[in-house]
């Protein structure tokens, strides 16, 4: 996957020259544009303000939701996590795809994602990869994805792990299915817009 950032924002020499914002003055290449490719882990920013980065966020993609599904609303869930559990999520060993989220008893659980082994030989024999993991909203956030959840046609699907502020976060969706037209147009979009980033990839080059 590629990420871009435009030319010429007011930040951007911040983020070439300074290190007192973010600890390194070369942890971007210049000029700007520039573009990162990653697999299956990128970075993107959150915000900014007047003293520079406030978040980097590393993501785990659930790369299938927004082609299955249609996103109508999405919120910032924590989530129980066992040590190396969360190591191997910023290390980007894990996968979303196929995962959903229920909630029962007023609490949600995050079904089926996989976070793979950290390091294997230091991993208890008895652990499950694929371990039903509680995740942490407030009540007026579980009782919307209850509701939400007891509709027909909608569903709750994870769509990406991020780190915020040192803290692993997860971010979720009540999402509805698309129909087969729909995730053609998905499929169109998508491809247009690597056309455009190649194309921009290219200018950069000359």
């Amino acid at each position: 996957m590629e990420v871009a950032l435009p030319h010429g924002p007011p930040w951007a020499d911040c983020l070439v020259n300074c290190s007192s914002c973010f600890g390194r003055g070369d942890f971007f290449p210049e000029p700007f544009p520039f573009f990162v490719d990653f697999t299956s882990v990128f970075f993107v920013f959150e915000s900014v303000s007047m003293q520079g980065i406030i978040t980097l966020m590393a993501l785990i993609e659930n790369k299938k939701a927004r082609l299955s599904f249609e996103i109508l609303d999405t919120y910032e869930a924590g989530a129980e996590l066992l040590g190396f559990e969360v190591k191997a999520i910023r290390n980007g060993m894990g996968n979303l795809e196929g995962a959903h989220v229920v909630v029962r008893g007023g609490e949600a659980f995050l079904v089926g994602a996989t976070v793979t082994p950290y390091q294997v030989k230091n991993t208890p024999k008895s652990y499950d990869p694929e371990r039903t993991r509680r995740l942490l909203l407030n009540k007026k956030e579980l009782i919307v994805l209850a509701e939400s959840e007891g509709q027909k046609g909608l569903t709750i699907v994870p769509i990406k792990w991020y780190n915020k502020n040192r803290k692993v976060k997860l971010e979720v969706a009540v999402a509805r299915h698309k129909k087969k037209y729909d995730k053609r147009e998905t499929l169109k979009e998508r491809d247009t817009k690597r056309q455009i980033q190649r194309h921009l990839k290219n200018q950069s080059h000359d």
